[in-house]
């Protein structure tokens, strides 16, 4: 039950009647009639069991973090009624404009909108449907909750997808120069050509030279199919902010780009993300887009964790996924003291089997800082930020003597970098 605005008017409407006949039982007749009459207009509304409730659909189109969309309600009664209808789901959905009068008709569908723009990954759902149907007076109302089932997938924000194409007609230029043929053994037939001196006599292609009657020799181009392994640090470093956004936002971004990038060159990418323990894999398949999808359902959910990552869990995650040499990149934060007590002991062994690459971001607000010295506070704040910058500068040469490499870059800028330095390793013949 709720009562409106309506009836302390009414009650005030008796005030002229009491300063007429100032006595208690005149204040106790008008308000037992205002209640009466209340209670009447209640029992003459119709009730919320009546109104058929249905989402369309109930489960929303998967969308990008920070984009809009819409929900619709299909209302439908029995009889005519007036009612106030909000549509509610939790708080980091974004609803706007879920509140909605409405006069159905009986037997005639009507249907509402809300507009959602999430601020958050992930599963997001109503949390239900309020239906206050008003009385023919206005004085009174029924109302009642009812779980309307409704969910939508918000999937991570991916802003360097614009770079994609100008990426990929790199690549193709990049397969065009990588059929440069090489003598003697390799993965990947090409075509045949005559003999040449100092070519591997075991290349020789001895039917095609009987049919030509000169020698004639297979020539190999590097193997395609190579093997991508992507290892998001999930820990408590990726829940600090760099810019507007926490720092796994942008390592989430540049996963889904290189990711994207090498599914188009023929690459496999394996996706690993977690911190004390994994909280998501994701392989790359034989899909249009490169299984591109299975990488935006597995890190739609992900989120950071107040704990140090456990290095040894995740090198193992990457172990499970074969022995053969791969591209290991690991997206974390370039903080000393995290990387020298749990990584760095587990880089030689990494190092050995695979090449890895270190993705970082880095706080832009470092540098401004540094150069700000106008006053004796910002000579302070200036000096902290050089020291943090050379703490990044020395942990960055002590990987690179490790044989690892660093690509430390502003949040806007990692995706793209990483994907340059994919490109730039295969056009070198690295990977």
């Amino acid at each position: 039950m709720a009562l409106t605005g309506r009836v302390p008017l009414l009650l005030l409407a008796g005030v002229p009647l009491v300063l007429l006949a100032p006595r208690a039982a005149t204040v106790a007749v008008w308000t037992a009639l205002v209640v009466a009459v209340t209670l009447l207009d209640l029992a003459l509304a119709p009730r919320p069991q009546d109104v058929e409730i249905e989402r369309e659909p109930a489960r929303l189109a998967p969308m990008r973090l920070g984009e809009p969309t819409t929900t619709t309600l299909r209302l439908r009664s029995r009889r005519r009624a007036r009612c106030l209808v909000r549509d509610a789901w939790q708080p980091t959905a974004g609803a706007t404009g879920e509140r909605h009068r409405r006069v159905l008709t009986a037997d005639v569908d009507v249907r509402v909108t809300t507009d959602l723009r999430p601020s958050r990954r992930g599963d997001l759902e109503a949390a239900g449907v309020t239906l206050r149907i008003s009385g023919p007076l206005g004085l009174a109302a029924r109302q009642r909750t009812r779980a309307v089932p409704g969910v939508v997938r918000v999937l991570p924000a991916f802003p360097s997808r614009r770079a994609l194409p100008s990426r990929l007609a790199r690549l193709h230029e990049l397969d065009g120069r990588t059929a440069v043929l090489q003598r003697g053994a390799g993965t990947e037939f090409d075509s045949l050509r005559d003999y040449a001196r100092g070519d591997d006599v075991r290349a020789v292609d001895w039917r095609a030279t009987a049919r030509a009657r000169r020698p004639v020799v297979r020539t190999w181009r590097p193997e395609r199919d190579r093997r991508i392994v992507l290892v998001v640090d999930s820990g408590r470093t990726s829940a600090a902010r760099v810019g507007e956004a926490p720092r796994l936002d942008a390592a989430l971004d540049a996963a889904l780009f290189l990711a994207a990038l090498a599914a188009r060159a023929g690459d496999r990418v394996d996706l690993v993300v977690g911190d004390r323990t994994v909280r998501a894999r994701a392989r790359s398949g034989r899909e249009r887009d490169g299984g591109v999808r299975r990488f935006d359902d597995a890190l739609a959910g992900v989120e950071p964790v107040l704990a140090e990552a456990d290095w040894s869990v995740l090198a193992g995650a990457v172990g499970e996924l074969g022995r053969h040499r791969a591209l290991v990149v690991l997206l974390t934060a370039l903080d000393a003291a995290p990387l020298e007590e749990g990584l760095l002991p587990l880089l030689p062994a990494l190092v050995a089997r695979h090449r890895v690459v270190v993705a970082t971001t880095r706080e832009p607000e470092l540098r401004t800082l540094a150069a700000m010295r106008t006053t004796l506070a910002a000579a302070y704040a200036a000096a902290a930020a050089e020291q943090a910058l050379a703490e990044r500068r020395r942990t960055a040469r002590l990987l690179a003597t490790l044989g690892v490499e660093v690509v430390d870059a502003e949040p806007g800028d990692l995706a793209v970098d990483l994907g340059d330095r994919y490109l730039a390793l295969k056009a070198a013949g690295l990977l």
